[in-house]
């Protein structure tokens, strides 16, 4: 068994402001038993291009990397910071970190999929790959809590991607998220549910909520969905956080009465047949 706590937030441009507001779920949450604790996509600073290169460090360097370290260690938890911008060589990344207890990194994720795509909303167009290196890598990180597939926001209509973390070895599956309030209030609960479903692994779904200064509007409704893809808690779309027990027998009742995994011909190198001209 296993305490995760998920943070849910209107983040800003402001980085101290930010900062500020996440430490003070993560105290909270830490006071009510999580031992590991998820944030959402960009959960340091929601803002926009520039801003995103101005604050982006190299990874394992720089003042706000310090201070994220330095809360997961100060209240005695694994931390899933959602993204944050990461200078590369050729660019800048939106990157996932996860740091132990002790302020440690143990995983970092790059987010595969850009989020480019028109949206009936006030902001009308998105287009995250004019700020962003899409990653290039699928990362399943071991914890003490389970073997934990990393994923960011957009990544969720992507379903190849969640069976490949299966594929791996997930057993949780992160979702961090700026999902808009039109397309999360769509999409958002039937695609978590469903990817749930398809792999049989936990789902825990921590996004951004409200109305940011930026004038973007995101969903919120945080949620832990179990391999069953039962919805087991969830947010609305206030702030807050929430704690849930991860039973990992769940996990394993579900995978042993109906084993997808070994009945499925894709995953075991069904080769297709070409019909000859």
């Amino acid at each position: 068994m296993s305490q995760v706590g998920i943070v849910q937030m209107t983040s800003g441009p402001s980085v101290m402001d930010n900062l500020k507001a996440l430490e003070q779920q993560v105290a909270a949450l830490a006071n009510q038993g999580a031992q590991w604790i998820v944030t959402p996509e960009n959960v340091i600073l929601l803002s926009d291009s520039k801003a995103y290169h101005q604050y982006a460090e190299e990874l394992g360097e720089g003042p706000i990397q310090q201070q994220l370290s330095t809360i997961a260690q100060r209240y005695g938890v694994w931390l899933l910071i959602g993204s944050f911008p990461i200078q590369r060589e050729q660019g800048v990344t939106t990157t996932s970190i996860l740091l132990d207890s002790e302020g440690q990194y143990q995983a970092t994720y790059d987010k595969l999929h850009m989020f480019d795509v028109d949206v009936a909303d006030s902001h009308h167009s998105y287009r995250e790959s004019d700020t962003f290196l899409p990653g290039e890598q699928v990362v399943v990180a071991k914890t003490p809590f389970g073997s934990l597939g990393l994923s960011i926001c957009y990544d969720l209509r992507f379903p190849q991607l969640f069976s490949e973390l299966r594929r791996q070895g997930a057993e949780i599956i992160v979702v961090p998220a700026a999902f808009t309030a039109v397309t999360g209030k769509a999409h958002w609960e039937v695609l978590l549910r469903a990817r749930a479903i398809e792999t049989q692994c936990w789902i825990i779904a921590a996004g951004q909520t409200g109305t940011h200064p930026c004038g973007r509007q995101t969903w919120g409704h945080s949620m832990v969905v179990s391999p069953w893809g039962e919805i087991v808690s969830s947010l609305e779309q206030h702030t807050g956080g929430l704690v849930v027990e991860i039973d990992p027998s769940v996990l394993s009742d579900i995978r042993q009465a109906m084993p997808i995994i070994e009945q499925s011909r894709f995953c075991n190198q069904l080769q297709s047949i070409k019909s000859e001209i």
